[in-house]
């Protein structure tokens, strides 16, 4: 998540729309607008829509976790032993044995892998064990009234959880995510979640807190639709071949920035290469025993459209490969 804190004293004094943080957040002029967006041109049932928005409250804390995010600061070295141990690996293995039928369908529907599903499920709420501490209505409220940095995204997202709500009879007054406000699961904020989860069980909801065909399916969906390719591998551990370039090569975050024969050509050496066409790129990580060079290639780079930061994705690799180890030896 993108959270910039750029010309925070400005946007602090020249925003009539921000009363003192809290109240009714249904009677603030910004709550007012939110609701007649709902009603006018989301169709949602004012009054519901309204029930909802007057029982949200205002977390302080919530707006000092995203002014000082503690990620900001991890290495890969501080990074990966948060999420790559032998227990969240085990678990991994486990869910996908008690749901084999469930992953395996998905599988053959969307060609994502079930230990990629698995793992982004472990490392986001590690299968359900911490969904995290705050009500999401209250987070995505107070995040959206009284938190001007990023107000319009939050308020956009309010607007889609109280749809969500509305539509298909989510219990939103009990519901916990993180102070961020994603949800469930496998975390997906309310725009994920309307755009991208799956009813996987034909049950008429999409219900990513309990049920385990729609959590999986809708992983796998957000992957696909993202551009995830069947059967093609994620990243690839690199060594410099010449470290006189090394310091002119561009860092990829987001998206590739080279094709595999030109970074060949400025002395990266991987073992069994990608095609000479093939985009990839470059990545940095500060591990626990010194610079680990990856290429990292199409389906590393879909994984960063879940969370951005590169960290995250190769966590997520990193953890599906133990998964797969680790059901490898439980078959043995």
């Amino acid at each position: 998540m993108i959270r910039s804190l750029a010309l925070i004293t400005l946007a602090l004094a020249a925003a009539p729309l921000f009363a003192a943080p809290g109240g009714n957040y249904a009677e603030r002029e910004a709550g007012r607008a939110l609701l007649e967006r709902l009603e006018r041109v989301d169709g949602v049932d004012i009054d519901a829509a309204r029930a909802l928005l007057v029982e949200a409250e205002y977390q302080p804390e919530i707006v000092e976790k995203m002014r000082t995010p503690a990620e900001r600061t991890l290495t890969w070295g501080d990074y990966r032993p948060i999420f790559l141990q032998a227990e969240r690996a085990a678990l991994g293995a486990d869910y996908i044995a008690e749901h084999r039928e469930i992953f395996d369908r998905v599988a053959d529907e969307t060609g994502v892998p079930p230990h990629i599903v698995a793992a982004i499920i472990g490392v986001e709420t590690k299968y359900g064990r911490v969904l995290g501490n705050d009500r999401v209505l209250d987070a995505l409220a107070t995040l959206a009234f009284d938190y001007p940095e990023r107000s319009d995204y939050f308020t956009r997202e309010l607007e889609g959880f109280i749809q969500l709500c509305v539509e298909e009879s989510l219990e939103c007054d009990r519901e916990v995510g993180s102070y961020a406000g994603a949800m469930g699961l496998p975390q997906f904020m309310p725009s994920s979640y309307r755009a991208y989860a799956v009813d996987g069980n034909d049950n008429g909801r999409r219900d990513l807190w309990e049920e385990p065909a729609d959590i999986i399916a809708s992983v796998a969906n957000y992957l696909a639709e993202h551009g995830w390719q069947d059967k093609a591998r994620v990243a690839l551990p690199a060594w410099v071949g010449d470290a006189d370039q090394i310091d002119d090569i561009e860092r990829s975050e987001r998206e590739p920035a080279y094709r595999w024969d030109a970074l060949r050509r400025l002395g990266i050496r991987v073992d069994a290469p990608p095609a000479d066409d093939a985009r990839v790129g470059l990545l940095e990580f500060d591990g626990a025993h010194g610079t680990e060079y990856w290429v990292a290639l199409n389906n590393f780079f879909v994984i960063t459209t879940y969370n951005h930061s590169p960290l995250y994705a190769m966590a997520v690799y990193q953890l599906g490969q133990e998964i797969a180890a680790a059901r490898q030896d439980a078959a043995g």
